[in-house]
């Protein structure tokens, strides 16, 4: 695996010690793991327990958390975290130092957006109101999709307050940065990541029956929705929607990361395109081969895979650049039951009229998505380009949501069941059939996607097959945990290793320790296993 570090502080050359750089809670991590190498590690429900305190963030983390070990802080020395314009700015700063101490404060300056985000010029945190959950090692951020999965181990954990502050924060962020961000930090501002609001939504208020609550939060999940349902994400030949992010160039977080080599995601992708483009003519829409350099066109494609949380595999084409030509079963799955759940939460708001426009637009999504992603040669769902009018023949775990949303007909939610073996590995479901040195690609496996598909059998009756897969991936991360006593990100569960040492070529190669989503899934996969498989898994 290639080291990659972030600018050079691990070296020293920027004349702070490394304690400066990296968050309490991750050192806490870095202690934890410490301690498991001299002695048997504690049992791994109560790590994951111990984790949801250590990976928590809230204004009096500022100091701790606006830092960003990929960009240089001001000329001053400071951070900056940034207000929404809307904001009370004056009021915010009053607010701000009763929270932090006197010195922490000194280490932010609080400024507010400008209208135009291509008008930032310094990388910094966007402000939330309210506590939440990192996933952990480099990621020192309130993520996305990441967090309707934390969520699930918090409310599973009795953390009722903190998994409805995470949601409160996804509706700040729609209220005042406009969608639920790819991540609260300024250069996440032009995308969002697939979304899950109404799971998250409904999660509150099965615990707290909050009526009001649940009213107050329809505006903006509707605003949401327009986010995803009108042009650009909307593809209007189809009525489905696509990925794709709003801003122009390279990803600045991309850009600025660099291996041991000197090295961007982007040099990497363009020596693989310069050995490739006398033999791939198709390339030259990416890669100016007379300029060896990546054209607009990559970099909107590579920005929009971003938002689509895989980031990178070759799902749409080469790092999946050719995104924004795809109408992906994935996002349409999650729309689908973002209708569904919208119509449900309007029904108990006794809204009835505008639950059946709700449920009319569940039910045209369902028909579009059987009728453009199913593939009845293969049985499997695939993503829809829509400019070329077909299917990509690309086997990936995203052929599950279907499932795991009730959309698939029994008969196509069996021959899903029937294809487990394309992607079913000695330590659970394998991303995609395809090697390609992706990290979102054969041999890895990633926690959601383990679950969505485990909870897609079930919905549809195949406990037995849920139960095998669910066994598999627990056993993997709960003997790695043994072993190195932490949980991470992504796991080989071809070889049941998470040491991905010299296996990922594109994205980061790191694989970081903490981690929310899969501490959340574990205890998620663990708890619907029956007793007896369950109880050598705790």
């Amino acid at each position: 695996m290639e080291q990659y570090v972030l600018r050079d502080w691990r070296m020293g050359r920027l004349g702070f010690r490394p304690s400066r750089w990296i968050p309490s809670g991750l050192l806490a991590l870095a202690a934890l793991a410490q301690q498991a190498s001299r002695q048997q590690p504690e049992p791994i429900l109560k790590y994951i327990r111990s984790t949801w305190t250590v990976l928590t963030r809230s204004n009096r983390h500022l100091a701790q958390a606006a830092p960003d070990p990929k960009f240089r802080h001001l000329s001053d020395g400071r951070w900056p975290v940034y207000l929404p314009q809307d904001e009370d700015r004056k009021a915010l700063e009053t607010q701000l130092r009763h929270e932090l101490s006197p010195r922490d404060f000194e280490t932010i300056d609080l400024l507010s957006l400008p209208a135009d985000p291509r008008q930032i010029h310094d990388a910094g945190l966007l402000y939330l109101p309210h506590p939440y959950v990192v996933p952990g090692g480099r990621f020192n951020e309130m993520y996305g999709w990441d967090s309707y999965f934390i969520q699930l181990g918090l409310l599973r954990d009795h953390e009722d307050g903190l998994a409805r502050d995470m949601v409160e924060n996804l509706l700040y962020e729609i209220r005042h940065y406009g969608k639920i961000l790819n991540a609260n930090r300024s250069y996440y501002l032009t995308r969002s990541q697939p979304p899950f609001l109404t799971e998250m939504l409904l999660a509150v208020y099965e615990r707290s029956h909050d009526r009001q609550w649940l009213a107050d939060s329809v505006p903006a999940l509707e605003s949401y929705y327009r986010y995803w349902t009108s042009e650009p994400h909307l593809t209007v030949r189809t009525g489905l929607s696509r990925y794709y992010d709003l801003g122009k160039g390279p990803a600045p977080e991309a850009a600025a990361e660099r291996d041991l080599q000197g090295r961007s995601h982007y040099d990497r992708v363009k020596s693989y395109f310069r050995r490739r483009s006398l033999t791939d003519p198709e390339l030259s829409r990416y890669y100016d081969a007379s300029g060896d350099r990546l054209t607009a066109l990559f970099y909107q494609g590579d920005r929009s895979m971003r938002e689509s949380g895989f980031d990178p595999s070759d799902r749409f084409g080469p790092f999946g650049v050719e995104v924004i030509e795809f109408d992906p079963v994935c996002l349409n799955s999650l729309l689908y039951v973002m209708e569904t759940q919208a119509a449900d939460i309007l029904r108990l708001l006794g809204r009835t009229a505008d639950e059946g426009i709700w449920r009319q637009r569940a039910a045209d999504r369902a028909e579009r998505i059987n009728r453009l992603m199913w593939d009845e040669g293969d049985g499997l769902y695939y993503d829809y380009n829509f400019v070329q009018h077909r299917r990509r023949q690309y086997p990936f775990l995203t052929t599950f949501y279907p499932l795991w949303a009730g959309i698939a007909t029994p008969e196509q939610a069996a021959r899903v069941a029937h294809a487990l073996p394309l992607f079913e590995e000695s330590g659970g479901l394998r991303t995609s059939t395809q090697h390609t040195g992706n990290q979102w690609d054969a041999p890895f496996g990633w926690a959601p996607l383990e679950l969505l598909a485990v909870e897609g059998l079930r919905r549809y009756g195949y406990n037995q097959d849920a139960d095998r897969i669910a066994t598999k991936f627990l056993s993997l991360v709960l003997g790695q945990y043994r072993k190195a006593g932490t949980i991470v990100e992504k796991y080989d569960v071809v070889l049941r290793r998470s040491d991905l040492e010299g296996e990922i070529q594109f994205g980061y190669g790191s694989n970081e320790r903490g981690f929310g989503w899969t501490n959340a899934v574990y205890t998620a996969l663990l708890d619907q296993l029956p007793r007896r498989e369950a109880a050598g898994l705790q």
